[in-house]
C-alpha cells in the first residue's frame, strides 16, 4: 500500500480542504435554520412586521402547547400516518416483488435494464409536474379516468374525486406510492447484489426452491436495507408536502391536509405565525425521532 505520506508532506489535508464546501454548505443551510427554528418556537414572532424576538415570559412552552391543542394539527398529524402507512405497504411488497422477480438466480429476465428504468422514471419527475397530470386524469365531469369508468359501465354518471375526501386521501397515497416504488426497489436490489452469492449456491445444491431462498437468506440478509428503507420513508412520508399541497392544496375539507401543509399555512398562508410553525416543526421533528428509535430498537441485532 502506498504510503499517503511521503518525505515529511501529508496529503490528508487534502481530505479536509474537499470536505470544507459541504460543512459550509451544511452550517449555513441545515444547522443554522434548525437552531434558528427551535429558537424561535420559544418567542412570539408572528407578522411580518414582528421581527424582534421575545421569549415568551411566564410559559415558555406556549406556542407548543397549542399547536397540540390545535384540531387542525391533530387531524393533520391523523392525515399524515394514514397517507404514509397506505402507501407504504404497498409500496414494500411491491418492491420486494420486484426485487424477487429480478434477482432470480433461476430465472433470468430479459431487458432488465429497460423495466427499471421505466419503474424508476416517476421517482425523478418533479411533484408539480405529477401533481398537474393526476389532476388532468381525475378532472370532473370530463377526465380520462372518468371516461373509463362510465364506459366500462363502472359509473353511471362522472364522479368528482377531487370533493371526496375518501377518494383523495386514496389519490394522494396512490401517487405517493407510484412515485417511490420504484426507488425503494432499487434499494432493495442493491442490497441483494451484495449478499454473498455461494450462499444462494450452497441454498440451490441443497434443493431450495426460489421462495424458499427469498424468505430463508435474501429477506434476513436485507435486514439492514431494510431499516434504512423504512427510516428514510417514514422521514419522507411524515414530512409529506409537496403533492398535498399541489393536487389539492390541503382539501378537501382538509383530508390531504399534513403536518407540513399545516406549518406552511401556519408560516405563510395569511396569518404569518411563525412562532407557531416553528413550534410545529419541532413538534413534527421529535415525533420522527421517536419514531425512529422505535424501529432500530425493534429491529436491532439482538445476537
Amino acid at each position: 500500500m502506498e504510503n499517503t505520506k511521503k518525505h515529511g508532506f501529508s496529503y490528508a489535508k487534502y481530505g479536509y480542504l474537499f470536505s470544507i464546501p459541504f460543512v459550509v454548505i451544511f452550517l449555513i443551510f441545515h444547522l443554522y435554520p434548525t437552531i434558528n427554528t427551535a429558537i424561535l418556537g420559544f418567542t412570539d414572532c408572528k407578522g411580518l412586521g414582528n421581527t424582534t424576538w421575545h421569549f415568551l415570559q411566564g410559559d415558555i412552552f406556549r406556542n407548543f402547547k397549542t399547536v397540540l391543542a390545535s384540531d387542525t394539527f391533530r387531524l393533520a398529524l391523523k392525515n399524515t400516518l394514514v397517507l404514509w402507512i397506505v402507501n407504504f405497504i404497498p409500496q414494500m411488497c411491491l418492491a420486494l416483488l420486484l426485487t424477487a422477480w429480478f434477482t432470480s438466480r433461476r430465472n433470468k429476465i430479459r431487458g432488465q435494464g429497460f423495466f427499471k428504468v421505466v419503474f424508476y422514471m416517476p421517482n425523478i419527475i418533479t411533484a408539480a409536474t405529477v401533481a398537474i397530470l393526476f389532476n388532468a386524469l381525475f378532472a370532473y365531469p370530463k377526465g380520462p379516468v372518468n371516461d373509463l369508468l362510465v364506459s366500462w359501465g363502472i359509473l353511471e354518471n362522472s364522479f368528482n374525486f377531487q370533493v371526496s375526501q375518501t377518494a383523495a386521501r386514496l389519490t394522494v397515497s396512490f401517487i405517493q406510492f407510484w412515485m417511490w416504488y420504484g426507488y425503494t426497489m432499487i434499494i432493495l436490489i442493491s442490497g441483494v447484489l451484495g449478499i454473498n452469492p455461494e450462499i444462494f449456491e450452497a441454498a440451490e445444491i441443497d434443493g431450495a426452491n426460489n421462495w424458499q431462498m427469498f424468505w430463508q437468506i435474501t429477506i434476513p440478509n436485507l435486514k439492514t436495507i431494510m431499516i434504512y428503507t423504512l427510516i428514510t420513508s417514514m422521514i419522507g412520508g411524515l414530512s409529506m408536502y409537496d403533492i398535498p399541497k399541489m393536487y389539492l392544496a390541503g382539501g378537501p375539507n382538509r383530508a390531504t391536509t399534513t403536518v407540513s401543509v399545516f406549518i406552511y399555512d401556519q408560516a405563510f398562508a395569511g396569518s404569518y405565525m411563525y412562532n407557531r410553525a416553528a413550534a410545529a416543526s419541532m413538534i413534527l421533528f421529535l415525533i420522527i425521532a421517536a419514531c425512529s428509535a422505535v424501529v432500530f430498537y425493534m429491529m436491532r441485532d439482538k445476537d
